[in-house]
């Protein structure tokens, strides 16, 4: 039985300020699409990551770290 094609739902754009993110200030800011409407930026520093929501001008700013435990706490589950 042949697959079934799905639409994308979610599609990324990726604006590069420096090459180097090993600088300080440098990062990769991702732009972020669900149905064609932005839900989101998504900025990765070498620090940190931070969350812009769809129209906020406020910044959520979460650690590396943070990151690393929100992401297991995903696969995981809580502790």
């Amino acid at each position: 039985m042949p697959k079934k094609r799905t639409k994308r739902k979610h599609s990324v754009i990726a604006h590069l300020q420096s090459i180097e993110l090993f600088k300080a200030g440098s990062s990769i800011d991702l732009d972020i699409y669900a149905s064609k409407q932005k839900i989101g930026t998504l900025m990765i520093g070498r620090g940190s990551l931070f969350w812009y929501g769809r129209s906020r001008q406020i910044r959520k700013r979460i650690s590396w770290s943070r990151f690393a435990e929100m992401m297991d706490e995903l696969a995981y589950g809580p502790n």
